[in-house]
């Protein structure tokens, strides 16, 4: 987003009756990698670090995930999910970050930081409203932290009657962990991803029969190989080919139409359906802000050190990648560090960087920015996804303008809702004047 374009689309004055208050980084949002960000922004020495969630409790989504298997990436130790919670919360406030909970920020009330800007860059004011009231409040550097939710069932356009007895994961977790509801008897899992699976223990813990899973894909997509999981897998019938067509029942849900790919259709009986993955980026607050968003992603466009379109707004997480394991999003968190800590001191933002995109059947990849002359990614690879089953891939090619970058093999097939990782060793052979550089499978 251009500076002319962002001083046209916001309002530098403050709404009528709302306090005025500056730190030096602003945190939006509080899961793994917003909490990572603030502890190592807090504890490196970047003044005032504050954290805003509109949720009542910090954690993000591990905080109603009872399941073990959290911090085994990051922590080298395995957790349940509100015990990771618990960890990075203690962390971020222990470094000496703030943590404000029940806080929305809803819209943005001033320019975005500029690099050349008298004195270096400035501020980013955000609106919010909480327990405390109205605020305007200024940041040196935003980072944007607001994770993914995955799409519910009105967003899919599935067909029928609005029965009680309808959740997302997500919303699952919560009824069942954190307020102990009564959930059904017997449902239907509606995906068969490494989420559906963890749905599908949440429903077991509640004494719900699981009458079969359900996925439009030729066979599951959960890597687990062991465990609950594997077990999960030969105990619940897996309906794979299969599509959804309307969900039946008034008052409660009684069933739900499935269609398979050879032209059947059948009926289920179910008191309970759980519609699990087909993420999407909580990117509200950045289209509101005018910031770039990735047509693939749909997340913020951001290049290898975090940084957005605007000056000043970094994004991490699963924001930009929906979805990733809660270690990398909070590994993210920490690596993010860096660039905020480097622009609060020179003010400098890129200009001019060569995208990043993919050809079918990959669907997205992040980060989706390069500067030939920059850092490579964090992580020290891009992340990318297919969009459908595609076994007898064996390779990637990076290329730009028709010149070839990069090749590398794949280390297994491209299965739908599972990452696939290509190698950053290519960047400094981009041209900086040249078109996009484009990843593609083969």
């Amino acid at each position: 987003m251009s500076a002319t374009a962002d001083r046209d689309a916001v309002s530098s004055v403050p709404g009528p009756g709302r306090r005025r208050r500056s730190v030096d980084v602003l945190v939006v949002g509080a899961g793994p990698a917003g909490l990572a960000a603030a502890e190592r922004l807090a504890a490196s020495g970047a003044g005032t670090v504050e954290v805003v969630d509109r949720e009542e409790e910090a954690g993000g989504v591990p905080r109603h995930c009872f399941h073990t298997g959290f911090g085994v990436r990051d922590l080298h130790r395995p957790m349940s999910g509100p015990s990771y919670a618990r960890h990075w919360r203690d962390l971020a406030t222990g470094a000496g970050a703030t943590l404000r909970t029940g806080v929305s920020v809803t819209g943005w009330a001033g320019h975005h930081g500029r690099e050349d800007s008298p004195g270096g860059p400035g501020p980013l004011t955000v609106e919010t409203t909480g327990p405390e009231g109205l605020e305007s409040l200024s940041a040196g550097a935003v980072v944007l932290a607001t994770g993914a939710r995955e799409r519910p069932r009105s967003a899919r356009l599935v067909p029928g009657t609005r029965p009680a007895g309808v959740f997302t994961t997500g919303e699952l977790q919560q009824a069942v962990h954190l307020h102990h509801q009564r959930i059904g008897v017997r449902a239907v899992v509606i995906g068969a991803e490494p989420v559906s699976y963890s749905a599908a223990r949440t429903l077991r813990s509640a004494g719900v029969e699981i009458a079969a899973m359900v996925t439009e894909q030729p066979h599951h997509q959960s890597s687990w190989a062991s465990g609950l999981g594997a077990r999960l897998r030969h105990r619940v019938p897996l309906l794979t080919g299969t599509t959804v067509t309307e969900l039946l029942g008034r008052g409660r849900l009684t069933g739900v139409a499935l269609r398979h790919d050879d032209g059947r259709t059948t009926t289920v009986g179910c008191d309970t359906v759980v519609f699990t993955g087909d993420w999407i980026p909580d990117h509200e607050l950045a289209r509101r802000g005018g910031i770039a968003l990735d047509r693939g992603t749909r997340g913020p466009a951001v290049d290898t050190a975090f940084r957005t379109a605007a000056p000043g707004v970094f994004a991490v997480g699963n924001l930009l990648h929906a979805i990733e394991p809660a270690g990398t999003a909070a590994r993210e968190g920490r690596l993010v560090a860096g660039p905020v800590l480097r622009y609060l001191t020179d003010g400098a933002w890129p200009g001019g960087q060569v995208p990043v995109e993919v050809d079918a059947p990959l669907r997205w990849v992040a980060p989706n920015r390069i500067d030939p002359r920059g850092p490579r990614p964090p992580l020290g690879r891009f992340t990318l996804r297919t969009a459908r089953s595609a076994d007898r891939l064996s390779f990637l090619v990076v290329s730009q303008d028709g010149r070839v970058l990069h090749r590398e093999r794949l280390r297994r097939g491209a299965v739908p809702n599972r990452p696939l990782y290509a190698s950053a060793d290519w960047i400094d052979r981009a041209d900086p004047g040249g078109g996009p550089v484009v990843i593609s499978a083969g």
